[in-house]
């Protein structure tokens, strides 16, 4: 097995691969079954819906609430973790008896990084590199609309409205498709009102399906601030924030987004 480093500098070097895995990260979840090692994955959180197999593996709290003494219940060989969805706290009691390896996915660089990473630490080399290929030639056709800048906004969250700023994994899958971030230069996941959205003037805005699950009567919400509802687009909320495998199809909806025009993707109305 080889040795990796993961994003906080700890050294990871396994003799054989886990028989034993636990996943605290809902798309690192999906990524393992991908890689051909969903068998050994035996804990995952609450959140891991992808693929339908994992629904069936012990569940270990949510990303944010991980029962710690659940886990190490479990007896893994070694824990999957990220710096940005799950706390401190729950990642260090947990190493402190059980391999973590714990990941900081910021960009689609990153993201490709970790999936280097994850194939050599376990024994799954030709699967992860055979995914990184087809993530790279979904970066490769999006090219074109990369070209063709679209000024976006990409809420996260509702009560108080959020938006991704310039440096978020969102931020960086937007960019891949064109869509030029109007809050770059605003850090993490700021607050804002409708009308400083108004001011920006974006040609495009993003209601995703999660974290929050925006239905069109909050697309009403945001065209009563002045913004046209033809530039207000539903979009798949794990093709912006999903990293590992999952960024094949997500890249891929956001290409089709592109190219279908905004109002093509309008939130349809909701029926009583």
């Amino acid at each position: 097995m080889g040795m990796v480093v993961d994003d906080v500098g700890t050294v990871l070097s396994l003799d054989a691969p886990p028989r034993r895995i636990v996943s605290l990260i809902p798309s690192t979840t999906e990524t393992l079954f991908d890689l051909g090692v969903g068998d050994a994955v035996v804990g995952v959180t609450r959140f891991c819906v992808r693929p339908v197999a994992a629904r069936q593996r012990t569940k270990v709290g949510g990303t944010k609430d991980v029962d710690v003494d659940a886990v190490l219940a479990l007896r893994p060989q070694l824990v999957l973790a990220n710096k940005e969805e799950n706390l401190p706290d729950a990642v260090q009691a947990i190493a402190a008896h059980v391999p973590v390896y714990l990941a900081a996915t910021e960009t689609v660089d990153d993201a490709v990084d970790d999936l280097v990473r994850l194939g050599t630490l376990l024994g799954r080399e030709a699967d992860a590199a055979s995914l990184v290929h087809r993530i790279g030639a979904e970066r490769a056709a999006l090219t074109p609309w990369r070209d063709r800048p679209l000024r976006t906004a990409t809420f996260i969250w509702r009560a108080p409205w959020m938006v991704a700023g310039g440096d978020t994994f969102v931020s960086s899958v937007m960019a891949e498709a064109g869509f030029a971030n109007v809050f770059a230069d605003r850090t993490r996941y700021p607050a804002i009102d409708l009308d400083t959205l108004a001011t920006t003037d974006p040609e495009a805005v993003l209601l995703p399906t999660e974290p929050f699950p925006f239905k069109a009567t909050h697309a009403e919400e945001v065209a009563a601030a002045g913004i046209a509802r033809s530039r207000i687009g539903h979009v798949d909320g794990q093709a912006l924030t999903w990293h590992g495998s999952r960024l094949v199809q997500g890249l891929r909806h956001l290409r089709g987004l592109r190219a279908a025009g905004i109002a093509a993707w309008m939130l349809p109305e909701e029926t009583p």
